[in-house]
């Protein structure tokens, strides 16, 4: 399985894995998938260390270069930009959006615990329950 994961299903395995359930953590640790991280999680990463919502230790540079070595990165394109304002999501996060839209352009499976990105018709996720 390729699996894009949610911001806060990445910031979960990195600090907090105990919040990931069983399932999740499977399909994490399984050398057959294919694990995917957007940019976009980065971004949002970064703002919630700049709100002092969550700390982020070390530089920056090293943080993200760490955090991020284990996965490959999800491009954000025109076509997942298009593709984003087309999402029938109840509210305008654009990083819930582009997440999304990712996971349905590449084909990509999407990892989360937000109810709101779950069951989107054509893209396919996997729940954190």
């Amino acid at each position: 399985m390729k699996l894009l994961l949610d911001t806060h299903i990445w910031l979960w395995s990195l600090a907090e894995p105990e919040r990931l359930s069983r399932r999740v953590q499977h399909e994490l640790r399984d050398s057959a998938n294919e694990l995917w991280l957007s940019p976009v999680s980065t971004w949002e990463a970064l703002l919630l260390h700049a709100r002092s919502r969550i700390r982020l230790h070390g530089s920056l540079q090293d943080w993200v270069a760490n955090a991020t070595a284990h996965f490959r990165e999800a491009p954000l394109t025109h076509q997942i930009v298009v593709a984003a304002q087309g999402l029938p999501i109840p509210h305008q996060d654009p990083a819930d959006r582009f997440l999304a839209a990712t996971a349905g352009v590449l084909g990509l499976t999407l990892v989360t615990a937000d109810e709101r990105l779950l069951g989107l018709g054509k893209i396919a996720t996997l729940a954190n329950r």
